[in-house]
């Protein structure tokens, strides 16, 4: 029995991990789109029904990341290093977090969603989400693959457009926006709102970092 668990050990299945990560960017490509559907919806009872939503997603991918750490622990072989396991797991965790805490802090603060610069920063997100899918998708391609390094791209560009979307955001409110509590409200929302997409580039530069080690 001894011998068995060690071999076992010793010789894992890599395609746990790449099963894993791939059901987790199911789970990002979800919840990216969830925010989108969500800061779309006038009607605010399906607007608070699309935040559970949002919520389960972010509960199921807490289980995955989990689940990834119980096969780190127990596999002395790995796909590819063990400290860029854990750093791409804990960053794929990330966005999930921060597309949570957008939904809540929208639905907490009360701030009607219909903001054009919201509408922006949502759909940024689902697509960054999509393409962090992409990624991880095709990490059990990554030695012959070309598609991670056009993702990696388009991710950086999707970050960039989402820095300038804060910055001039910001600037709106602070010109047009007289009532002040709205105003700090709407600016931790587009704060949260940017940080996901640099999440999503954080997923990109540890896959860059794992391309240049194993590709």
């Amino acid at each position: 029995m001894f011998l068995k668990e060690l071999i076992k050990n010793l010789f894992p299945h890599d395609k746990v991990f790449f099963q894993l990560f791939e059901k987790v960017g199911v789970n990002i490509e979800n919840i990216g789109r969830l925010l989108d559907e969500m800061t779309s919806e006038p009607d605010p009872d399906k607007r608070a029904k699309l935040a559970l939503d949002i919520g389960d997603v972010e509960h199921a991918n807490d289980d995955l990341t989990h689940q990834i750490f119980l096969e780190l622990n127990q596999n002395f072989i790995t796909p590819f290093d063990r400290e860029d396991i854990h750093y791409l797991t804990t960053a794929l965790d990330d966005i999930a977090d921060y597309v949570h805490a957008c939904s809540k802090k929208i639905m907490l603060y009360k701030v009607n969603p219909n903001d054009s610069n919201i509408h922006k920063f949502a759909e940024l997100i689902k697509l960054s989400c999509s393409e962090v899918k992409i990624i991880v998708d095709e990490l059990k391609n990554m030695k012959k693959s070309s598609i991670i390094n056009e993702a990696l791209v388009r991710i950086n560009s999707i970050e960039n457009q989402a820095d300038d979307v804060y910055d001039l955001g910001v600037e709106n409110l602070f010109e047009h926006e007289n009532d002040i509590k709205l105003l700090i409200k709407k600016r931790e929302i587009y704060q949260l709102m940017e940080i996901v997409t640099d999440k999503c580039e954080d997923v990109s530069n540890v896959v860059e970092t794992i391309l240049i080690k194993y590709a």
